[in-house]
């Protein structure tokens, strides 16, 4: 191979010497404090490198950053979630109060109006499902209640006392199939007794079939029964419909008070003007319960 390509030192050297010489002179004129050209290479990939590191330091430190302004604001919405949370507790014992103080003016407002001796009581327990539709009260014959006494709101009639013990009664309510109540309809004066249907409504019967009834008619105690004042509300028809045959009507009622929503209710002991309600009035038929 060397005999095809016979080597000649002083060429070589020569040919360095031609390639070098521009190098050396550029170095010869570079101003003092100026880097060697031969450093430029390195200095480029150093830059390079420096500005990778940089950015890649300024990504780091902002998604560090990012990260624990992340963790700052869950932090902060949990703590603003427990604070709505107890705000919005307060707030409901707030209007839970303002509520029962508005509802217990009513009733000492109602107590204060009406020509009647009048026990409050609370509403302790509901028993809507079983053989009688009845309320449980705090209230018993150590207040003076007795089996037969109407049992009122300022809303309208809720039904009769059916048993006492010392400190509690059961409230029969007017949705029960045995409850009756003497009514008029306030309009017409059309005269019927209030029975139990369902466990939302009743129905007003014995009506003749040409007494006028109308649906939105509002029915009212007629006096007539001893433990209840007349004109008191029962509740409004929703359904009168004349029979093809016979002399009645068949007329549903929507009473005027809900008994899963009471809370708070009046025994009537007595009626200013009336003597003492018996035991068993009109409005408990004692006899048809025990069967």
């Amino acid at each position: 191979m060397f005999g095809l390509f016979p080597l000649d030192f002083r060429k070589i050297l020569l040919i360095i010497f031609v390639f070098a010489l521009p190098l050396i002179s550029v170095n010869i004129q570079r101003k003092a404090g100026e880097a060697p050209w031969y450093f430029m290479p390195f200095t480029v990939a150093t830059e390079v490198v420096q500005n990778g590191y940089s950015k890649l330091v300024y990504i780091v430190k902002d998604t560090t950053r990012e990260y624990l302004n992340l963790i700052d604001i869950k932090k902060e919405n949990r703590d603003l979630k427990e604070k709505l949370a107890r705000l919005e507790a307060q707030l409901a014992i707030h209007d839970e109060v303002v509520n029962e103080n508005t509802r217990l003016l009513g009733l000492v407002d109602f107590k204060q109006r009406e020509p009647m001796d009048l026990v409050a009581a609370k509403v302790i327990g509901f028993d809507l499902f079983s053989q009688y539709a009845t309320v449980r009260i705090n209230r018993g014959s150590d207040s003076g209640i007795v089996p037969g006494q109407a049992v009122v709101t300022p809303v309208g009639v809720v039904g009769s006392i059916l048993s006492a013990n010392n400190n509690t009664s059961q409230v029969l309510v007017l949705t029960d199939r045995y409850s009756v109540i003497d009514a008029i309809v306030q309009r017409s004066r059309a005269r019927g007794v209030v029975e139990g249907k369902t466990q939302t409504s009743a129905q007003l019967k014995y009506l003749q079939r040409t007494d006028d009834v109308l649906v939105g008619d509002l029915i009212v105690t007629s006096g007539l029964d001893p433990a209840l004042p007349q004109g008191f509300p029962v509740g409004k028809v929703i359904s009168a419909v004349k029979k093809t045959y016979g002399i009645t009507q068949a007329v549903e009622l929507e009473p005027m008070i809900d008994a899963s929503q009471l809370e708070e209710v009046f025994i009537v002991r007595k009626i200013v003007g009336k003597s003492d309600a018996p035991k068993n009035v009109s409005s408990l038929d004692s006899e048809k319960i025990k069967k």
